[in-house]
């Protein structure tokens, strides 16, 4: 870094010479980064589209709900939506009155299976 170049700032920042900022072990950060990637992940959706009363379904697209908005993707590609909210991808995926969409929301899915 050069003299021109700013420290980096920001909370984790703040006294990055000091000793009570000591650099993690290897584990220990790894269990950090995990614990912040747990936390501020965005949950997880699909839009199915069920045709008839119970007749049949597939998933048409899927989705990623953040706090202040929803991504979209169709299944197929060519679709992409950014949204301020999962539900308001349904009108989008109601092509008739035959076919109803509707947001499912998996189960948890773990690496660990």
């Amino acid at each position: 870094m050069n003299s021109a170049t700013p420290p980096p700032t920001g909370p984790h920042h703040e006294d990055a010479g000091s000793a009570a900022c000591a650099p993690f072990g290897a584990e220990d950060f790894q269990v950090l980064l995990e614990d912040l990637v747990t936390d501020s992940a965005p949950r997880m959706f699909a839009v199915v589209q069920e045709f008839g009363e119970r007749e049949d379904a597939w998933v048409a697209a899927w989705g990623l709900a953040f706090e202040d908005r929803a991504e979209v993707v169709g299944v197929h590609g060519g679709t992409w939506m950014s949204l301020r909210s999962p539900e308001a991808a349904l009108r989008y995926f109601s092509p008739d009155k035959a076919t109803r969409p509707r947001l499912i929301w998996p189960r948890s899915v773990s690496q660990e299976q």
